[in-house]
């Protein structure tokens, strides 16, 4: 996979390419913030214990998110314990919950019924998993701890400890998603409170609509308190850091350009070219995708003395979302980063399946969203011969499309999609517009900088060419839901005319120039292009950037506070507003293309997300 590094715009991929050469694109950015410190290993978090007993430590709260492994975290830190001669009683909290049959009960009006994909997001904290009369008898036993003699440590542990609100010392163990999903793919663990094991799928949907978002409500609530954060993806070294030195560096975060750690998975239409330009696993069959920067399923990495300590994207929106994303837009998003980058690669793949997104009016009643899925491709790399499918053709026939997608699914037999479903050709640099209800689709031979609003499995597949997935299975089709949506207005002439990208020229230096892509109100964010050479300064003006390099080598990223970080090609980052401005320095020999995604001045004014808005 390892080759020479070249510039892949100097001319088209070749058709019958199978390998692509490593570029720069680095897989593990990091952070380094300018105070605190990060430590790591049991041994230090008894020495943090021991010194806290000398204080009045008598009540220590452990708390952390759905995936940590509680029992082994117990196991080793008893081990350093005892070797500090430390007594302890420890409380499980799981015993405090309700049955699973009870939980059940509570969550199953939220979970779609047999649909296997959708359901509806749960309104209320992690209270719903346990029992109020235990939890009332677990309050009173820890008011009496309190008062116990020094050196007496009782210990409660567990998902949803901090309900209990008493403590001398509160810590919080963090998780990241991916390995979540990896740990929950392998049976490790189940859904929070099911003692059932169940398919992964269903295991997704309970954790998506119910079990993340009663989680993120506790984190939220608990983090101006937490002592220590701790990072337990690897359980035999947890890496911690103090609360308050974790806070300072969300605050530096706050006011600097930085990068979430991607991360990277296969798929039935998975490319090969992300596996050689950024340097993915050769074992693994292909890639398809790349959480490039999609909030709730990226961490930022913290780095102090050659520790890495990784913390989950949304603890810097609960903290900072004014600083972050500025405030008219923190007004209407509140704690959510609303922009998403990701790839989607099928370089020697496939097609993705044929598909649409909710309109805004149907993702809010029917799930619960508050915004939807309205994307855009950009092409960041293709072969000769690529295309997209966008829009339907002149004469498609809606209701003979929809019998024929209806009967392919029944009977497993393939239809001719190029009779319904227009296409265009593709190349580097090309822009496609897909708001909401827009039948679309990567056509084989692209790698699509997918740009879009934050929410991200609402996908109606409509046609995926009688496919398996990973596991052996047919892939789930949503043909009712897509035709709910789909504007069937949308057509080869209206997609040529509207959603066929034609840059405008904003304004021009020396050597630089400022174009727009998208500026429409079918959504809220807008989409320019800066192309330069040598170096050129943006000011934020109160708004937030996401960017990615789309052309070029490395530039290097200068901001206010002085903080230098570097972007190279196909990388992607996000500048807060409270970052004021930067200087951006092409480090490379040639021309820089950079894509800033922004929200709309008007969002969290008077203008509204999406217009249509139904």
């Amino acid at each position: 996979m390892k080759g020479k590094l070249t510039d892949p715009f100097i001319a088209p991929l070749p058709q019958d390419a199978t390998e692509y050469p490593r570029g720069l694109y680095n897989c593990f950015p990091v952070f380094t913030p300018t105070k605190g410190d990060i430590f790591e290993g049991y041994g230090k978090l008894a020495k943090i214990i021991e010194d806290e007993l000398t204080k009045g430590l008598r009540v220590l709260v452990i708390d952390g998110y759905h995936g940590v492994d509680w029992d082994s975290y117990r196991n080793h830190l008893s081990v350093k314990l005892m070797e500090h001669n430390i007594d302890s009683s420890w409380i499980q909290m799981r015993y405090y919950m309700v049955t699973p049959e009870e939980i059940h009960r509570r969550v199953e009006p939220f979970l779609g019924g047999d649909d296997p994909l959708f359901g509806t997001h749960f309104p209320l904290g992690p209270e719903i998993f346990f029992n109020p009369q235990k939890l009332a008898e677990l309050r009173i036993k820890t008011s009496i701890a309190r008062e116990k003699d020094q050196g007496e440590l009782t210990i409660i542990y567990g998902t949803g400890a901090g309900l209990i609100e008493l403590w001398d010392s509160i810590w919080y163990m963090d998780i990241p998603k991916d390995v979540i999903q990896n740990r929950a793919r392998t049976g490790e663990f189940q859904n929070f409170g099911e003692i059932e094991t169940t398919s992964f799928s269903d295991f997704y949907k309970r954790s998506y609509f119910v079990d993340w978002p009663v989680l993120n409500r506790l984190k939220c609530k608990l983090l101006p308190e937490i002592n220590y954060l701790i990072d337990l993806q690897v359980v035999e070294n947890p890496v911690v850091i103090s609360g308050n030195d974790f806070r300072e560096s969300l605050y530096e975060i706050s006011e600097s350009p930085f990068r979430v750690r991607p991360w990277f998975f296969p798929g039935p239409w998975g490319g090969k070219y992300m596996q050689g330009h950024i340097g993915l696993n050769p074992d693994k069959p292909n890639f398809a995708w790349s959480f490039e920067l999609i909030s709730p399923e990226n961490g930022i990495v913290l780095n102090k003395n050659g520790k890495n300590l990784e913390f989950s994207f949304d603890y810097l929106m609960y903290q900072e979302n004014k600083r972050v994303l500025g405030e008219n837009a923190a007004r209407k998003f509140k704690y959510q980063w609303p922009i998403r980058l990701d790839y989607l690669d099928t370089i020697n793949g496939g097609n993705l399946s044929v598909q649409c997104h909710p309109r805004p009016k149907y993702i809010r009643e029917r799930f619960g969203e508050t915004y939807t899925q309205d994307e855009a491709y950009y092409i960041s790399n293709a072969k000769p011969n690529a295309k997209v499918y966008i829009g339907l053709t002149e004469n498609c026939d809606p209701i003979e499309f929809r019998k024929k997608l209806e009967r392919s699914e029944q009977n497993v037999k393939g239809i001719d999609i190029d009779k319904f479903v227009n296409s265009v050709p593709s190349k580097p640099h090309d822009m496609f517009l897909i708001p909401n209800g827009t039948v679309h689709c990567s056509g084989e031979g692209n790698l699509v900088l997918e740009i879009s609003a934050t929410p991200y499995i609402f996908t109606f597949k409509m046609y995926d060419y009688l496919r398996v997935d990973l596991d052996g299975k047919l892939r789930t089709l949503n043909i009712e839901r897509a035709f709910e949506n789909i504007r069937f207005e949308r057509r080869e002439k209206f997609i040529k005319d509207n959603y066929l990208v034609k840059p405008k020229l904003l304004q021009k230096g020396d050597d630089w120039k400022e174009y727009e892509l998208y500026n429409r109100p079918e959504t809220f964010y807008h989409v320019n292009r800066i192309e330069f050479y040598k170096e050129f300064e943006i000011s934020m003006e109160g708004k937030a950037f996401a960017i990615n390099c789309v052309e070029g080598e490395t530039v290097k990223i200068i901001s206010k506070n002085e903080r230098e970080v570097t972007l190279s090609l196909f990388e992607s980052m996000v500048i807060p507003a409270a970052t004021e401005k930067v200087k951006i320095v092409n480090m490379g020999k040639g021309l820089c293309k950079l894509i800033m995604v922004f929200i709309r001045k008007g969002i969290g004014g008077i203008e509204v997300l999406n217009r249509p808005w139904d």
